[in-house]
């Protein structure tokens, strides 16, 4: 079985088509930066690959582009669109109506709709996949795996917020979480290589960032909320902030909400520190001696370094740290800022390994460190072909 996987994020595209149950990878690429000029697109084959950079101002375009290279007489890899039997897509905001995989009709991508305003950057480019791939792919089938399913674990302590009781029950306002994808797979990985239920905080750095508290696979808290717009310092969001700030931008700056929401998700975080969201960009920039880029630096990762105090204390222990995802993974830089001076929770790197590049699961943390520092690739897309299989199957 044939199946595509479309994981849009809130500024790139990923993608793979695999073979299952084989897991065979038969081509993978991304597309990053959309919405600037320089978007970079990259088209991976056993036998071919080919990178380029060229505006891509939307997701639309973007995926629209990534047909035409899967049909590419000469480098694609199918023939025709009805060889895929299905497409899986990431969807970021499932509300209280989705705790799994589920298959795709009018009243799911409703559902999906009704869910724009809790995740403006995501739940919007996750539908125009979905419809874009309705036309393209129309003799698949089009199914949704989301990203709040694996928080749905989380006790009623950690996800229930100190506002009138009513709000929740009828309105649903509560944490949902974000990222649940990623933080399954990895958390799963990284039980599997350290060979037993452990205590793990899995943190998910890329354009939008999070982390989870994973107690024996499970997770017991995680730092996006009702929407993925709070939690760490992000590429364009602001994450935690006092709500008196936004009431004050209303009455006393006059913002209207739009406004304010617009300044929030996409003008803050990293872009409203430095001028530049893509944290390549910024590390240039501090190594260059950029102050506001080397302070950014030092605040988004002293965030995560609260956050680590926080979930160890939540999990009552700490078996492991892992980093994930486009920076998580990439980026030493930020990684021995985060693990510099936590030497009271036995969080110490070694800054050779520290170093060191691969698309495996890792070590980073010195011989003498209590806890195990990993660097884990995330695999969104298998996690998410491995759902629209199984749900297949049933």
């Amino acid at each position: 079985m044939k199946i595509l996987i479309i994981n849009s994020g809130s500024s790139s595209i990923k993608y793979q088509l695999m073979i299952m149950p084989s897991n065979e990878v038969i081509c993978s690429g991304m597309i990053d930066r959309i919405g600037l000029e320089t978007s970079n697109i990259t088209f991976k084959t056993s036998s071919h690959s080919q990178e380029e950079t060229l505006p891509i101002p939307t997701h639309k375009v973007g995926l629209q582009k990534v047909a035409n290279m899967l049909l590419d007489a000469e480098k694609g890899v199918i023939k025709s669109t009805s060889e895929i039997s299905a497409v899986g897509h990431r969807v970021v905001h499932g509300g209280s109506d989705f705790s799994d995989t589920v298959k795709i009709d009018d009243k799911v991508k409703a559902k999906i709709k009704q869910l724009f305003e809790l995740a403006p950057l995501h739940n919007p480019a996750n539908l125009e996949g979905i419809n874009v791939a309705e036309e393209i792919f129309s003799s698949a089938e089009q199914i949704a795996v989301f990203d709040t399913a694996f928080h749905q674990t989380m006790p009623e302590v950690a996800y229930k917020y100190a506002i009138p009781n009513y709000l929740l029950t009828e309105n649903k306002v509560r944490v949902y979480g974000f990222h649940g994808t990623s933080h399954k797979y990895v958390s799963e990985k990284a039980i599997n290589f350290l060979e037993k239920g452990a205590n793990i905080i899995t943190i998910h750095l890329g354009n939008g960032c999070s982390m989870a508290a994973v107690k024996n696979g499970k997770c017991i808290d995680t730092t996006m909320g009702f929407s993925p717009s709070n939690g760490l310092i992000m590429g364009t969001r602001a994450g935690d902030i006092d709500q008196s700030v936004i009431f004050y931008m209303i009455k006393n700056l006059g913002y209207t909400p739009d406004e304010v929401n617009a300044v929030l998700l996409k003008q803050s975080g990293m872009l409203g520190l430095t001028g530049y969201s893509d944290l390549r960009d910024i590390e240039a920039e501090a190594e260059k001696g950029n102050r506001e880029c080397q302070l950014a630096l030092l605040m988004n990762a002293y965030r995560i370094k609260k956050t680590i105090g926080a979930y160890a204390a939540a999990l009552n222990g700490l078996d492991a740290i892992v980093f994930t995802a486009g920076i998580g993974e990439n980026s030493s830089h930020m990684r021995k800022l985060i693990c510099t001076e936590m030497d009271y929770f036995g969080i110490q790197i070694d800054l050779e390994k520290n170093q060191i590049r691969s698309k495996e699961i890792r070590e980073i943390n010195a011989t003498n460190s209590l806890v195990k520092v990993l660097v884990v690739p995330t695999d969104e897309e298998y996690e998410i072909a491995n759902q629209v299989y199984n749900l297949l199957q049933n």
